[in-house]
């Protein structure tokens, strides 16, 4: 008799050919403070605004940059939400001071004692009495944004919430009274393209560029110009495409002309303005190009063709 055994097989199943999706950090980490994190589970986020705050990190601090340019699109992928819901948290983050905003580009704010949000039981009172959801919740799926109190306002102005009752006109540049669109709303329409919004005043990535590119043409000229509202101007600029049918390129190069012009160089230092006095510009921009281009053709003393036919 042969003393034999046999081996029952218990072990794991057969997981040949299926993928195993395991995190490495030699795919890459972001490098977050331990203070940060306690900040962030300690913070009454939605699930909406947390998945979008954790998207921007990863855009952000998972390329060692304290900020990006981040489309509503790139958070869309990461978050698998809808781009006006990702868009919409984006802006609420940003009036939370959480995010911070500068023209295009966003990245998470550090200093905690700017953040103006709900805290769990155990929090000072100052931030536990802020109002919270006084305007429609996302869950609604309303259109109007939420009213977030007015305490640590940001500082590029990023809701109605954080002017004062008085009514107090916010000026795009140093060509005053100048203005754009219709008077802001208490609650404003959250616009799903928008790469920056300050109540109803908003624009495209591409409108917001071609106001950065204004604003640096005019430093050239003015080199203590104060940095504008370019909510307000990315604004301007989308009027002018969308109502008067103008295109970027078409803009910028007008702008270029009358910032190198003698006497226009002094009166148009804004997209308000320039749309304006778009008519007169381009009026004597063509008078000027039409100056150089169509001048005395000169003559040559030494050409006796003309005398060809002529009977002596």
């Amino acid at each position: 008799m042969t003393n034999t055994a046999k081996i029952l097989n218990f072990g794991r199943g057969n997981f040949a050919g299926q993928e195993r999706n395991v995190a490495d950090l030699d795919d890459g980490y972001a490098r977050l403070s331990n203070m940060l994190i306690e900040a962030y589970s300690g913070a009454d986020l939605t699930k909406r605004q947390f998945k979008v705050l954790l998207a921007i990190l990863r855009k952000t601090y998972g390329w060692n940059k304290p900020m990006d340019r981040i489309t509503d699109s790139q958070l869309s992928e990461i978050t698998k939400l809808p781009v006006k819901r990702c868009n919409e948290a984006k802006l609420e983050l940003v009036r939370m001071n959480i995010i911070k905003q500068q023209g295009g580009m966003f990245g998470p704010n550090k200093n905690i004692s700017e953040w103006c949000i709900p805290q769990n039981e155990g929090s000072s009172p100052k931030m536990r009495d802020i109002p919270q959801n006084e305007g429609k919740s996302p869950k609604t799926r309303d259109k109007t944004s939420l009213k977030l109190g007015d305490c640590y306002p940001s500082k590029q102005g990023d809701t109605k919430d954080t002017i004062t009752k008085e009514k107090r006109k916010d000026y795009s540049s140093e060509n005053s009274g100048e203005s754009s669109d219709q008077p802001e709303n208490d609650l404003s329409v959250v616009k799903p393209d928008a790469a920056i919004q300050s109540g109803s005043k908003w624009g495209t990535a591409e409108d917001l560029t071609a106001a950065e590119w204004m604003f640096d043409m005019v430093k050239t000229i003015a080199p203590s110009a104060r940095k504008p509202n370019f909510a307000g101007w990315a604004n301007d600029i989308r009027l002018m495409r969308e109502r008067d049918g103008r295109n970027h390129r078409d803009m910028c190069v007008l702008f270029r002309w009358a910032c190198q012009d003698n006497f226009w160089s002094g009166n148009v230092l804004s997209p308000a303005k320039l749309r304006d006095k778009w008519t007169q510009l381009e009026i004597n921009r063509n008078k000027q190009q039409a100056g150089v281009t169509a001048g005395k053709p000169k003559l040559d003393l030494t050409n006796t063709d003309w005398i060809y036919g002529v009977d002596l």
